[in-house]
């Protein structure tokens, strides 16, 4: 796996996951897609950098799914490299030695996404499928 396809992997292998089990309480998933929504919607905060505090979030979490997702979303919202590698710096100061594991992988996912967009290439997203 290339540096370009890293978390598009992570979310390609999510797709039917999500899938089988938003079948399974739509409901539920339809509340979490509202709360989303509001979450990232503009306010004192932009969408990029709501992005940015989710993107680290994932990183403190150590989870894949939400640093493929929120570095996707990041890049789509205007975010740059360095503001994702200062966000990562943060993790570290806040979560320690794991963060710094984590902060690497979730920084090669961010520059993947963002070479991938530089480069004009569509990207999955989990929701679809």
């Amino acid at each position: 796996m290339t540096t370009n396809d890293s978390g598009a992997q992570v979310l390609h292998d999510l797709r039917p996951l999500h899938r089988d089990l938003r079948r399974a309480i739509p409901d539920v998933y339809r509340g979490f897609g509202e709360l989303s929504q509001a979450a990232f919607a503009d306010g004192a905060l932009d969408r990029r950098t709501k992005e940015l505090l989710a993107f680290a979030i994932g990183v403190v979490e150590g989870c894949d799914g939400c640093i493929a997702s929120h570095a996707q979303a990041a890049v789509r919202a205007g975010a740059t490299t360095q503001e994702a590698a200062e966000a990562i710096g943060v993790t570290f100061l806040m979560h320690g030695g794991p963060a710094t594991i984590h902060g690497a992988r979730a920084f090669e996912v961010f520059r993947g996404f963002a070479e991938g967009a530089a480069e004009g290439a569509p990207a999955a997203t989990v929701e679809e499928g």
